[in-house]
């Protein structure tokens, strides 16, 4: 099917066709479209709980069309009701003696296990060919999918299909099903054991690396709603940060925000800073591009140096070292409005002695310093869907608390300054070397007589399935390469991962080569693009 964006829909999951095969890879239900005949395999990262997002929803779709779902929804939910009313009185001894609130609780708690309303990400059609993309243009937090997050926390479970819709519950982790169980308002999961955690974004995720630790730390996946069990030490290697949300939105930080760096990544964390309710002053080299911001409520100012002297909290992301260095060290730059205090985060990807020199002068002039890298592309900056990548001053870590929450959805604490340039030089080097393969792989298969198509289709059946190579694969099979994560900053990455291999003399020859093909692509005038486009280097 033709690719295109659509509001968030209510469905409810039913028993799918005998002769329809199920797709491999991530945890799929087959949904029912209300208002609508349309059908879908939608994975269970895409599902929302109908209650706590239909008000959102109606908000934001005015259309005829999706009132008659609402309106079939709540009239499905009426014959339900009645239907559990009705069977309810037939039921044993031991469940006439439990209080009706009760009851009605684990009523309720059904119904949201029958239905869920539409979030965004790609949908397969029941026919397994056709694709839409489907999308919440939500602002709020909520939009963020809890059980994604969940699920990946226990140990995959597989269930069978349920045999009637009636008895619906879904067959995955118990973790999963406490999600979708427990009170629906905002998400609130009950805490597992010991103290309750306070009030926070139940769908963003801190992962803090006690320092005291070694470095062999097995990781775990949590959220900051689940209470984390200290071990007999003392000491935990994760724990759940202090949290600024509460019912499931962001409550901003009431410091000023500053933020430098426009770019494809920088544009997105600023504008969801800005829904979110902060306080934000922007700067960009070339100025024209801080006007769409300023008409959502930005700032300007003219310079680094100004942006700092008059900010709490300077975020900064640029293109590589020499201008992550320029901007702190240059005229009018970061450190002449740095004074005891004042703290700066630098959001770039570098390499670790780039950003500790920058850490030293910042510090030496009685500022606060943290690296926080990013990993993601131009769209889960645009979602606030980033995974933060954080090292050095933990105080100011936690002071950044609502700020990551506005602009990702996940942040890793990694100890003092270089952990995190050299975590994320390497996470971009797998990628990096990933796109190249994907390239070669395709190239080799047209060579030869094979379907380009055929062989996505099969990798999507397969266990490399991922997000990443179903958009990556549709970029080069439509000759599509407007960048969402520019060709020359992923070869940028891999120059400085095979650097950082060379300085503990360990072999990166994977890297090495995909190196080289990117530097072909680049030759071939390929900068400017998406990554993907390595794929015309291996174009005769």
């Amino acid at each position: 099917g033709k690719l295109g964006r659509y509001p968030p829909w209510p469905g409810k999951i039913v028993n799918p066709p005998k002769d329809l095969k199920k797709p491999r890879g991530k945890k799929c239900f087959f949904v029912k479209f209300f208002g609508t005949e349309d059908h879908a395999w939608i994975k269970v990262e895409q599902l929302k709980p109908y209650h706590p997002h239909k008000e959102e929803m109606i908000k934001i779709n005015k259309g005829k069309r999706f009132q008659q779902a609402v309106d079939a929804v709540e009239e499905f939910l009426r014959k339900t009701k009645g239907k559990d009313q009705a069977s309810s009185h037939n039921s044993n001894e031991e469940k006439n003696r439990r209080n009706s609130s009760e009851e009605r609780g684990k009523q309720s708690a059904g119904e949201e296990k029958r239905k869920a309303s539409m979030s965004e990400g790609k949908l397969k059609k029941g026919t397994g060919e056709g694709k839409k993309r489907v999308s919440s243009v939500s602002s709020e937090r909520g939009s963020k999918s809890p059980l994604k997050r969940a699920q990946d926390q226990s140990p995959r479970k597989r269930g069978r299909p349920p045999k009637d819709e009636k008895d619906l519950t879904i067959p995955e982790s118990s973790t999963v099903k406490r999600v979708m169980t427990g009170t629906v308002a905002g998400f609130k999961w009950p805490p597992s054991v010991g103290e309750p955690v306070k009030d926070s974004d139940p769908h963003f995720h801190h992962f803090l690396l006690s320092q005291t630790e070694k470095p062999a730390v097995c990781y775990q996946a949590i959220t900051k709603k689940l209470k984390v069990c200290e071990e007999e030490t003392g000491s935990t290697s994760i724990q759940a940060a202090d949290s600024t949300a509460v019912n499931g939105s962001i409550t901003p930080t009431d410091k000023k925000i500053g933020f430098l760096g426009l770019g494809l990544m920088g544009s997105g964390i600023v504008s969801n800073l800005l829904k979110m309710g902060h306080t934000v002053t922007v700067w960009n080299r070339t100025a024209e591009k801080c006007d769409l911001f300023i008409q959502e409520g930005a700032r300007l100012g003219r310079t680094p140096a100004e942006v700092v002297s008059t900010c709490d909290i300077t975020f900064a992301c640029v293109s590589d070292p020499k201008a992550a260095k320029d901007l702190v060290l240059g005229p009018s730059g970061v450190l002449q409005g740095i004074r005891p205090g004042k703290c700066y985060v630098d959001m770039s990807t570098v390499d670790a002695d780039t950003v500790t020199e920058l850490a030293q002068v910042i510090v030496s002039r009685g500022g606060r310093f943290l690296e926080a890298p990013v990993s993601g592309n131009q769209q889960l900056s645009n979602d606030g869907m980033l995974v933060i990548l954080a090292a050095g001053d933990r105080g100011l870590y936690e002071d950044c608390s609502s700020c990551f929450q506005a602009m990702g959805k996940t942040s890793f604490f990694l100890g003092e300054v270089g952990n995190a340039a050299k975590m994320m030089l390497i996470v971009n080097m797998v990628q990096g070397s990933f796109m190249a393969t994907i390239a070669e792989g395709l190239t080799l298969a047209q060579v030869t007589g094979q379907s380009q198509q055929t062989l996505l289709d099969i990798l999507n059946q397969g266990q490399l399935a991922s997000i990443f190579l179903d958009q990556k694969c549709q970029n080069i099979l439509q000759g599509n390469f407007k960048p969402d994560f520019y060709l020359k900053y992923i070869q940028k990455d891999l120059r400085l991962a095979i650097a950082l291999g060379d300085s503990v003399n360990h072999p990166t020859p994977m890297a090495a080569a995909a190196n080289e093909v990117y530097k072909r692509a680049k030759a071939l005038d390929q900068s400017d693009n998406d990554m993907s486009a390595v794929y015309r280097a291996y174009i005769h």
